[in-house]
């Protein structure tokens, strides 16, 4: 196992998803301190020995004020991408039995793996150009001096930092014929390529009227809900592997299915923006070690009810619920709405 990745996504089994609110993702203890940015003079060092880290990664953390704060989003942001991608999937990446999926090697383990690498490296290149981090800025786009970045509100989100960093504070090392770390490893890598990909060039124009006279051009990531969705695709078609011999290199390597237009003798390597696993994953439909099950769950009679219900049926319920409309804008400045009610029908899974 990948000792940062996999110890950040063992914390997210500790909490609600009711209650999140970014301070509890990383540590099991009650609090981190004060919310919000750094904590003045020293507190970011406190901070850093509460998280479960290892001694390597709490040295780090020392060094760096606002990493500390930045895990902690880090967190939040694949927590809350991650469920909101499985919403309507029999496993909804839900707190409960998270500590024995990181265990196994399902695909489901594959998808955590990437999307808290990517949670990771979006977070860091943010933070740096937001200034939250004191040994990184903007990033080092050709032109573009940070000082003027700054001036004119384009300090680019640096990317390049943040995966130079992420890939000291992982610490990944050669892992020999270990089939589990080097899946873990090519998940992990799959995420930050997914960030990578996502990074766009951004202009802005300067000049008179509007004109277009004077252009100024930095490096912007992508919404996080992009980047998310996007490993949602890669986890719809993950490669189960296996470790195969590879004699030309001397040592051994991934592999999966042949796939069209490969050679049947050697067996196909996994691309490196596919998501792999080696072990098929549970039904997630009764309560298991590995999830709370499926019973009492909401879902759509047109859409996904026999899937997520897993042959059990459902229950339709009616009730009512209270929205705001008619709304109008009064002078001068707010907006007055009336109080409507409608009829709402819910269907979920029986027990």
């Amino acid at each position: 196992m990948i000792p940062g990745i996999s110890s950040i996504t063992h914390r997210f089994s500790c909490f609600s998803p009711s209650s999140l609110t970014g301070k509890e993702a990383l540590t099991h203890f009650p609090s981190l301190g004060a919310p919000g940015g750094s904590a003045p003079g020293k507190g970011h060092v406190k901070q850093c020995e509460l998280l479960q880290l290892s001694r390597k990664q709490k040295r780090l953390c020392r060094r760096e004020p606002g990493l500390a704060e930045t895990l902690r989003d880090a967190i939040r942001l694949g927590i809350l991408e991650c469920q909101f991608q499985f919403r309507s999937e029999r496993w909804n990446c839900s707190l409960e039995g998270r500590p024995s999926l990181l265990k196994r090697g399902f695909k489901e383990t594959a998808f955590l793996y990437a999307v808290s690498s990517a949670a990771l490296t979006h977070s860091l290149a943010r933070a740096c150009s937001a200034g939250r981090m004191e040994r990184c800025t903007c990033d080092d786009s050709p032109g573009l001096e940070n000082r003027k970045a700054w001036q004119w509100g384009v300090c680019g989100d640096n990317l390049k930092y943040s995966t130079k960093f992420l890939k000291k504070f992982l610490g990944q090392k050669r892992i020999g014929k270990d089939l589990r770390a080097k899946v873990d490893i090519h998940n992990t890598n799959v995420g930050i390529k997914a960030v990578k990909n996502g990074l766009k060039t951004t202009c802005k124009c300067h000049g008179v009227s509007g004109s277009c006279a004077v252009r100024t051009c930095w490096k912007q990531l992508s919404p996080f809900h992009e980047i998310g969705r996007l490993l949602k695709l890669r986890y719809d078609d993950a490669v189960k592997v296996f470790s195969t011999s590879n004699d030309a290199v001397g040592h051994s390597e991934l592999a999966g299915p042949h796939r069209h237009g490969h050679s049947a003798k050697h067996p196909a390597l996994p691309r490196p923006t596919d998501l792999v696993y080696v072990e098929d994953s549970p039904s997630f439909c009764r309560p298991s070690k590995y999830s709370l099950g499926t019973a009492g769950r909401t879902c759509s009679r047109e859409g996904n009810c026999d899937s997520m219900c897993c042959g059990r049926g459902y229950n339709t319920q009616s009730r009512l619920v209270t929205f705001s409309c008619h709304c109008q804008v009064q002078w001068c400045c707010y907006v007055e709405c009336q109080q409507c009610m409608q009829e709402e029908v819910v269907y979920s899974c029986k027990q």
